[in-house]
């Protein structure tokens, strides 16, 4: 079968080298910017490209699931540096703003609070630290399975933000940052069922422990 197929070619491929192919745009693109590649605004150029590389790795992410659920295609070894690729090209694309682009911390902070599409920005990058931080065997193995699972479905509001800031970056509604968003609730909407089954399963396990009170 074409499935088993794919699997199969798939656990050939060292994770490590899939962390050093995706890595290698961010340089490239820095290059481009500095050997005038980016066009007539460079810095802003760069920042936009990064940012959306980050996007675009975490739409990947949310893929890997329902890829397996809807197609037998396993792709979960590659989903922690997928994830961890997210937040290398969020760092590098909030590093080009705060360190190039804008320089003043001033002006920074002003830009945070005046600016929403920034607040969300931020606020998405600062749910994304903890699951970065997180994304090892020791965290998994220190939190706990039940627990490490929980703090990551914060993933789901950073893919939110995510395109919501992109969505807000772009004046007017224009197309792109709309199928980014699209596709991040589809997404998302295919893990409903999964994600709503777990409550009945809680309440149940709550009425005991009630009965018992009185």
């Amino acid at each position: 079968m074409l499935r088993d197929g794919i699997n199969g070619a798939v656990r050939r491929v060292p994770v490590w080298g899939l962390y050093i192919l995706c890595a290698l745009p961010a340089p490239w693109l820095f290059w481009r910017a500095l050997t005038g590649g980016l066009g007539p605004e460079p810095i802003k150029a760069l920042e936009q490209a990064l940012g959306l590389w980050a996007l675009q790795f975490l739409v990947a992410v949310l893929c890997v699931t329902p890829l397996r659920r809807f197609t037998g295609i396993n792709l979960l070894r590659f989903r922690r540096a997928l994830g961890l690729m997210v937040a290398y090209y969020a760092m590098a694309h909030l590093l080009v703003w705060l360190v190039i682009d804008v320089q003043v911390l001033a002006l920074i902070w002003a830009d945070i609070v005046k600016r929403p599409y920034i607040t969300v920005g931020m606020a998405a990058f600062v749910l994304m630290l903890p699951l970065a931080a997180s994304s090892n065997n020791w965290a998994l193995r220190k939190m706990g399975a039940p627990r490490w699972r929980w703090l990551h479905r914060a993933t789901y509001g950073v893919a939110i933000l995510g395109a919501l800031h992109f969505v807000m970056l772009r004046k007017g509604l224009q197309l792109e940052p709309l199928l980014y968003m699209a596709a991040i609730l589809g997404l998302l909407g295919l893990r409903l069922p999964s994600l709503t089954a777990i409550w009945p399963k809680r309440s149940a396990s709550a009425a005991p422990l009630q009965s018992k009170s009185r």
